[in-house]
């Protein structure tokens, strides 16, 4: 990385001030990573929203009742 020659405070202040903003950026990103991984994990969005259990709990009660009739 190449050094950076400041002639000023004011260049200083500025750099520093471009330099937290952008940490405070990254930090939001973070967050914002983590909570859609979050979220991704969810039991409803690992087995496929609401309407995929709802599929998912008829199709084994249909199952179910088929298997009774021919046992």
């Amino acid at each position: 990385m190449a050094k950076q020659v400041f002639t000023s405070f004011d260049e200083i202040d500025q750099r520093l001030t471009i330099l937290k903003l952008q940490r405070e950026i990254d930090k939001e990103q973070l967050r914002l990573h983590f909570n859609r991984t979050k979220a991704n994990f969810y039991p409803t969005n690992l087995l496929g929203g609401v309407s995929g259990i709802a599929q998912k709990l008829i199709i084994s009660f249909v199952a179910k009742k088929i298997l009774k009739r021919f046992s």
